[in-house]
């Protein structure tokens, strides 16, 4: 006589093993997930610290470069040859002019466009960097949109006087010193094709 499982016993074991099978590809899925998901998020950081660090470079070129140069009356065609290597390019430089010299309420030679707060709508400032190898690289917009009038010294002349004691007699009146601020706007995108690499930024500059 032989011994046979019931049936029920048969059919419970049967369900378990469909369940036990089915939760751990259920497991196996959400893992899959996680990775892609995290590799994703790798990739986009990495792509947005790229552009992040063009739009930098922008700040830069425009807060340490540009701007001085422009206070020693620089002409567009200065600046473009200066930084020929990037391809600069100054396409507004009569609104850039005033941008640079007054405050924004008396940007007359600007447009709607040249004053907005996108970079990217006609800037004042435009350069290329090159990717590496066969990347293509990152174009960067700079553009000021916002000026606050100042007294900083814009004629280049040394007036420092040599420094005197405490008991010295200076009958000089020395004024305090109000920089002239300008608000940035910065955008640094990869070139060509959809663009997946952007980066903004928005900087206050002392001068």
């Amino acid at each position: 006589m032989s011994l046979s499982r019931p049936t029920s016993q048969r059919g419970a074991a049967l369900v378990t093993a469909l369940m036990l099978t089915t939760l751990a590809l259920v497991i196996s899925l959400s893992l899959l997930y996680v990775v892609i998901t995290g590799t994703r998020l790798s990739a986009g950081q990495k792509r947005y610290r790229t552009a992040l660090a063009a739009a930098r470079g922008g700040v830069d070129l425009m807060t340490e470069e540009l701007i001085p140069r422009l206070f020693n009356s620089a002409s567009a065609g200065d600046l473009e040859r200066e930084f020929a290597l990037v391809g600069l390019k100054v396409p507004q430089f009569v609104c850039l002019r005033q941008k640079i010299d007054h405050p924004s309420d008396q940007w007359s030679s600007c447009t709607p466009a040249q004053v907005s707060g996108d970079p990217e709508e006609s800037p004042d400032a435009v350069f290329r960097l090159k990717g590496g190898g066969d990347a293509a690289g990152f174009q960067v917009s700079s553009k000021i949109v916002d000026t606050v009038a100042g007294n900083t010294d814009q004629s280049g002349i040394d007036f420092l006087d040599t420094g005197g004691g405490v008991s010295s007699k200076d009958d000089i009146v020395h004024p305090r010193h109000v920089p002239i601020l300008y608000s940035i706007a910065v955008s640094g995108s990869r070139s060509g094709g959809p663009v997946r690499e952007k980066a903004k930024l928005s900087v206050l500059y002392a001068y």
